[in-house]
């Protein structure tokens, strides 16, 4: 079992556990917006596809990237 938290939140610097970490690579799962949008959205932040965060913060992002699909599709309509 692992005992250190060495792995760190690149928005809240928060430490956790190696097994806990998150990245926007899980994204590529949803159905919209597509992955391609996803990492062009995220790329506009300065976050990179491999970069770590915790749940809490990966939440918020996934919430934000969840926000600008809709607003921007509902600006094409």
């Amino acid at each position: 079992m692992q005992t250190n938290k060495n792995a760190q939140c690149k928005k809240c610097l928060n430490k956790f556990y190696q097994k806990e970490i998150y990245t926007i690579q899980q994204f590529q799962y949803k159905e919209k917006p597509k992955y391609k949008w996803t990492l062009s959205f995220f790329k506009k932040l300065q976050i990179d596809e491999w970069d770590s965060f915790c749940e809490e913060c990966i939440m918020r992002y996934s919430k934000k990237l969840d926000d600008a699909w809709h607003n921007q599709k509902s600006q094409v309509l």
